[in-house]
């Protein structure tokens, strides 16, 4: 990335860039009352912005309509296809791209399958590749208008990108993607925090764990307003759930689902005549559906996934005196009942703070989601940083 200019028309530039990332289009005066900064140095600092591709100078509010006497106001907006992200969720079977310009509105989704090969770096890497270069020729854009690239994974990632070395798993989630995805910036994400960014909107000034509980359970931890990472990027790994009475294990929601009904199918609990049977193992949401027509198996399956979920939402409220449980991830729609059992053991145990548990809107999107939002926030942290093709004379279209 190019070193940042430290000059007082950088400095002016930013403060009205940032103003224009979540303004419409805006006058002039409407940036100065926004940002406290003078006229001349708004008018300046908008003719360098719209010299280096970040802004567009419109019509004036006269040609717009907007104005009826007097001098016309100069009016610009945020070129929002100056550049583009991309967020990846590079799971262990599925890696899902989304491509979005500088506003974060999605141009382009694509899809690429693991299958069982995903801890097979060469697959992996060559999987993630494809699925990229796929969503960008999707959305019609050329590789050079890429500023960021985040990748969502499923291990623990400190502040360099870097993750601990388990000598297994870990190591094959995160075997270095700045070579498949060579995009501008490549930054590389925890799971479980990027869903943690991604549910920021929904919870406002809350604290708050997004809690991924499909596969495994894993947390993105929002504290204060701080998404805590730990020195190794540890935080929210939950591996002491093994040690936790009634948990037992880093389980999610959706494995533990499977493990109990065929725990019960060898102890003959499943009759024939169960919404249980046959020869296919059910999934999650069959065992919730069948739970909803009041199958005895079922319903013990979701009272026991209830109680393991409020035992790991009092352990993270307890530690971090957070106010809520955003059950995620692609398990979350289907996990209601559980949801529900989870919160009537909650108010039964009486536990003090106790948090609210709700269930995630942004279904199996939550990460590669959180990856975009993430990549966004890279960008607004230092735009200037980021050369735009346009202002290099890069034809893109």
């Amino acid at each position: 990335m190019p070193q940042r200019r430290e000059t007082t028309r950088v400095t002016s530039a930013e403060t009205v860039l940032a103003y224009a990332f979540d303004a419409a289009a805006f006058t002039a005066s409407e940036a100065i009352d926004a940002t406290g900064l003078t006229r001349s140095t708004v008018l300046a600092a908008c003719t360098e912005l719209v010299r280096l591709g970040w802004l567009r100078d419109l019509d004036d509010a006269r040609a717009a309509g907007e104005y009826r006497k007097g001098r016309p106001a100069r009016r610009y907006e945020l070129d929002a296809d100056a550049g583009v992200v991309v967020g990846v969720d590079a799971g262990q079977h599925r890696v899902t791209a989304l491509v979005a310009d500088l506003r974060g509105a999605v141009l382009a989704r694509t899809e690429g399958a693991l299958g069982e090969s995903g801890l097979e770096v060469p697959v992996r890497l060559a999987v993630t590749e494809d699925t990229v270069a796929s969503a960008l020729a999707a959305a019609g854009v050329e590789p050079v208008r890429v500023l960021v690239t985040v990748v969502g994974i499923p291990a623990p990632v400190d502040a360099t990108g870097a993750s601990p070395d388990d000598g297994g798993f870990w190591n094959s989630m995160n075997p270095g993607f700045a070579g498949v995805v060579p995009h501008g910036v490549v930054v590389v994400e925890n799971d479980a925090n990027a869903a943690a960014l991604a549910e920021r909107p929904s919870s406002g000034d809350a604290s708050f764990a997004a809690l991924l509980s499909g596969e495994r359970f894993g947390a993105g931890l929002v504290v204060d307003g701080a998404l805590l990472r730990g020195a190794r990027g540890g935080a929210g790994e939950l591996r002491v759930l093994d040690l936790v009475d009634g948990v037992s294990s880093s389980d999610g929601i959706g494995r533990t689902a499977r493990t109990l009904v065929r725990a019960a199918r060898a102890e003959g609990l499943v009759d024939d005549g169960s919404l249980l049977g046959g020869d296919e193992e059910p999934g999650a949401a069959e065992v919730f559906a069948a739970a909803a027509l009041r199958d005895p198996v079922a319903l013990e399956v979701v009272d026991r996934l209830g109680d393991r979920l409020a035992r790991v939402c009092v352990l993270l409220a307890s530690l971090l005196d957070i106010d809520r449980v955003v059950v995620a991830g692609a398990i979350a729609d289907a996990a209601e009942p559980v949801i529900d059992r989870a919160r009537e053991h909650l108010a039964a145990w009486e536990y003090d703070p106790t948090p609210e548990v709700v269930a995630s809107r942004l279904g199996g999107d939550v990460v590669v989601l959180g990856a975009v939002a993430r990549a966004l926030d890279t960008v607004h942290a230092d735009p200037l940083a980021f050369p735009l093709p346009a202002a290099q004379g890069v034809v893109t279209a």
